[in-house]
């Protein structure tokens, strides 16, 4: 759950454009994660007025149309879609 609450926070912090340094992220994300996730979570959920609980559902909802990259960092980070 804790790869979901990063995944929208990068989203969301990119979309309205906070500094990488203004999000937090929980414990165990990696900039790995984040990295592989960012681009799907923004193609697929973020539209033009996100908001976390939005993202969050449809990173939940879609998390199996995710590339191969961001389910192996996910996976590699011993993180639970």
């Amino acid at each position: 759950m804790r790869w979901i609450v990063a995944a929208t926070v990068v989203a969301l912090s990119a979309q309205i454009g906070l500094a990488a340094d203004e999000a937090k992220f929980p414990a165990g994300i990696t900039p790995a994660v984040k990295s592989a996730c960012e681009n799907d979570v923004r193609r697929l959920c973020v539209d033009e007025s996100p908001t976390y609980s939005k993202v969050k559902a449809c990173v939940i909802a879609k998390f199996g149309q995710f590339g191969a990259r961001c389910k192996m960092q996910v996976a590699l980070a011993g993180l639970k879609p």
